[in-house]
């Protein structure tokens, strides 16, 4: 089984997923509808957004901006900071592209939900700005509800958890707070995010049946595991971690 072998983009700059010959998970099947106009839960997320609105122009709004990047070479950095580990290309090849392979089938599972509910975004309810003003055009048509990109931060967690157990508690906690970003950016309310973690957790359980997924998982394991491998800059590190605390 070649687990670094040519793959295909499906569009968009992303890899094609280890689930792309499989039923896609019909996420809006299991994720409820988002909270009415009016009700606590609506109440609750326009709070958590206005209070997160005074980070606008901070170092954690910049971080934020950061998090939005999910291309790559950037977006294998991420956890860096959590693994104690620096990802990439040249050092951990099976886990970049497990990183690679797995954003597209745990960001395209959203869909089916945000199709289907169509919420609107923060920015265009509250009319104020977001960290990633070069994406405002694509965000302004794309769902809100589930977040996208919560649901490929959480889902990176539960995979990297997997690999090092020792680290889960760092590396679950950069996962929430990634997608914490995307309310600092203006750019999901509170119960986008937690749908968006749902549904990564749902996608991330069955790529555990995909045997090439498996593979790949145990390589990226071994690589992890390596005694030589680079770490991350340690006051870069305390600085993210000053930054993420902003958002508590």
């Amino acid at each position: 089984m070649d687990i670094l072998g040519p793959v295909p983009e499906i569009g968009h700059g992303l890899m094609q997923g280890y689930l792309q010959d499989e039923v896609p998970l019909d996420s809006k099947q299991f994720v409820p509808a988002p909270p009415a106009d009016g009700s606590a839960r609506q109440k609750a997320d326009v709070a958590a957004s206005e209070a997160l609105r005074t980070l606008e122009g901070s170092a954690r709004w910049e971080l934020a901006a950061k998090d939005a990047e999910l291309s790559f070479p950037s977006a294998a950095s991420i956890f860096n900071c959590a693994l104690g580990a620096v990802v990439s290309e040249e050092q951990t090849p099976a886990l970049y592209r497990l990183l690679q392979r797995s954003l597209t089938d745990l960001g395209l599972a959203t869909y089916p939900a945000k199709t289907a509910y169509q919420r609107p975004r923060p920015f265009l309810v509250n009319g104020e700005a977001i960290c990633t003003p070069q994406d405002l055009g694509s965000l302004e048509t794309d769902g809100s509800y589930p977040s996208g990109h919560s649901a490929i931060g959480w889902g990176w967690a539960l995979i990297l958890s997997q690999l090092v157990p020792e680290k889960a508690e760092a590396v679950l906690t950069r996962g929430r707070d990634y997608t914490r970003s995307r309310m600092v950016c203006n750019v999901h309310w509170m119960s986008d995010t937690e749908a968006g973690m749902a549904v990564g957790a749902a996608a991330f359980a069955r790529l555990q049946n995909n045997a090439l997924f498996k593979a790949t998982l145990t390589a990226a394991k071994s690589e992890l595991a390596a005694a030589n491998l680079a770490t991350p800059d340690v006051e870069a590190c305390e600085e993210e971690s000053a930054n993420l605390a902003m958002s508590h």
